[in-house]
């Protein structure tokens, strides 16, 4: 296995992370016999996130260097929910934004599943959740 391979093994829950959550890799590669990662992280609170879980994996992180931005255009990630018997996309966005009228933003959000406010959901039905 080369050093690259190596190091990505190493930090697989790191690289896991930096995609579920928005960030954006712009270099993965070797240097200087490191990981080096460099990217941009929608905000403060998910750069601060990838970090833990950086420190998690190795708490010296002497074979990574990361270079972590923020870039504010970036779109804040999506959670998903699993529908449940007597849920509405009105308890939904009620449960999830505080007001029950921007069911809208997650018809929205899944266009592969709901057309409009007259869609049908199932329970078991994943559902993506955007932030707010």
């Amino acid at each position: 296995m080369d050093r690259l391979e190596e190091l990505k093994a190493k930090y697989q829950a790191v690289l896991a992370a930096i995609g579920k959550k928005s960030v954006r890799l712009d270099h993965l590669h070797v240097q200087d016999n490191k990981l080096f990662l460099q990217g941009a992280a929608p905000n403060q609170d998910i750069k601060n996130f990838i970090w833990n879980q950086i420190k998690a994996v190795d708490p010296g992180y002497s074979d990574l260097t990361c270079d972590l931005s923020i870039d504010a255009s970036l779109p804040p990630p999506a959670e998903t929910y699993q529908v449940k018997p007597g849920d509405s996309l009105w308890k939904i966005a009620q449960s999830f934004y505080g007001q029950g009228s921007l069911f809208q933003r997650i018809i929205e959000a899944n266009p592969d599943k709901l057309k409009d406010a007259n869609s049908v959901i199932h329970p078991g039905d994943v559902l993506k959740i955007p932030a707010v």
